[in-house]
């Protein structure tokens, strides 16, 4: 097949289907050695960890109101009780299995930021899902677009030349990092940077090393084309420089564990030490629509969301790198109240989201941020209204984290809260 630079394009950027690692061509060399002059990492730059909890996590079986009537007469078969909760106060505590998350809150690093939702709630996976990852699901200039690529877009010049995000542990690019102007890459694992894609006929090889060497030596004047193709090669070449010692150079204590979770957060962790100048990484955690015997499966999750998260914060706290650092989660939907028929809860509207920031950082506050929700005066579909809008929260993480500006990116002006 003829190598072209429409096929060069799509093997390089869409989705790291070229990854480079520890062996590099001379001409790649040179190109992260431009990259290298051309752009500094900044060592201390805020770091932002998304986590997705897709299917829409029950909220209420994870920050539980185990003193509530209402709550104990809705869920009788699938109740947390007194008992068994790890207490927060006397009326809310979390689900048994999240005792790393406990002793995050604990030591004042964990907030949990409740009755979480946005105005005429959509039941829907997808289309709630598309609607917390655009943050503009209304505005058709911004259709395809989400919130965190939107902020890469306006941002642009100050990354250049770096990863400035990655989705890692993903099939898919979520729509969250999806912008016009800044590709986001997805890894699925530190082993997918080697030069994997570089096999064939040696006359295959040579005429791809020609037209990238060709690529990276064509101005921006000429070609803006080949100019984006230039620094996306010079940013993979100097990514891959400096992973090519990863693996001798980072050590772990933390105890990482073998769950799906734990070993996408051990990548981000790994990914953080090498300094690749990355202010935001986005994980998921699948499995949340727990329509039928609830219980086993959400313990599970949460389990694995708590030792996965525990570990990570340990990690970043041994490398000393943990007040550089917030990780959020969010979720499309919470569920209903009234548990259903098959010992499951069925979609519903607003849950909470988990912040996570270093351990009595002087701009963050830990703790229940708003109450929680009502479980007697809800909408007519008989689920929970909310009070604090998603939109609140990433202006939030933009403005007061990452420091961009966020009415452009979420269409208005929203009110910033104070957990950071």
């Amino acid at each position: 097949m003829k190598t072209n630079r429409r096929n060069f394009l799509a093997q390089t950027t869409a989705a790291g289907a070229v990854s480079l690692g520890a062996s590099l061509p001379a001409f790649l060399s040179r190109a992260a050695h431009a990259a290298t002059a051309e752009q500094q990492v900044d060592k201390d730059g805020r770091i932002l960890v998304l986590i997705e909890l897709a299917g829409g996590n029950d909220g209420l079986n994870t920050v539980v109101p185990f003193s509530n009537d209402a709550y104990v007469k809705a869920r009788p078969g699938t109740k947390i009780g007194e008992g068994a909760v790890l207490k927060l106060d006397d009326e809310l505590g979390l689900h048994p299995r999240m005792g790393g998350m406990k002793e995050l809150y604990d030591a004042g690093s964990l907030g949990i930021i409740q009755g979480v939702g946005y105005p005429n709630p959509d039941r829907s996976h997808f289309r709630s899902m598309d609607i917390w990852n655009s943050a503009r699901p209304n505005d058709e200039e911004f259709r395809g677009t989400g919130w965190l690529g939107r902020a890469l877009d306006e941002t642009e010049e100050e990354h250049a030349g770096r990863l400035a995000a990655l989705a890692v542990g993903t099939n898919r690019l979520p729509r969250a990092l999806l912008g016009h102007k800044v590709n986001v890459p997805m890894l699925r694992s530190i082993d997918a940077f080697k030069l994997s894609s570089w096999g064939g006929p040696k006359a295959d090889r040579e005429r791809r090393r020609e037209l990238i060497e060709k690529i990276a030596a064509e101005s921006a004047e000429k070609n803006s084309t080949l100019d984006f193709l230039r620094k996306t090669t010079s940013t993979a070449a100097l990514t891959a420089k400096r992973l090519e010692s990863l693996g001798d150079s980072y050590q772990t204590k933390a105890g990482y564990p073998g769950n799906g979770l734990g070993q996408k957060l051990k990548t981000v962790a790994q990914l953080i030490t090498a300094d690749l100048g990355t202010r935001i990484f986005f994980v998921s955690l699948n499995g949340f629509d727990t329509h039928s015997q609830q219980e086993g499966a959400h313990a599970a999750l949460l389990g694995e969301l708590s030792t996965a998260l525990s570990a990570f914060c340990q990690d970043m706290e041994d490398h000393k790198l943990r007040e550089r650092i917030l990780v959020a989660t969010y979720s499309e939907f919470g569920r209903r109240v009234k548990e259903n028929g098959s010992l499951g809860t069925d979609h519903g509207t607003a849950s909470q989201m988990f912040v996570v920031t270093s351990e009595g950082h002087k701009n963050s506050k830990a703790g229940l941020i708003g109450k929680h929700p009502s479980l007697t005066d809800l909408d007519k579909e008989g689920d929970m209204k909310f009070h604090t809008d998603f939109r609140s929260v990433y202006a939030t993480l933009l403005e007061s984290w990452l420091e961009i500006p966020s009415g452009k990116v979420l269409g208005g002006k929203f009110k910033k809260m104070n957990f950071v």
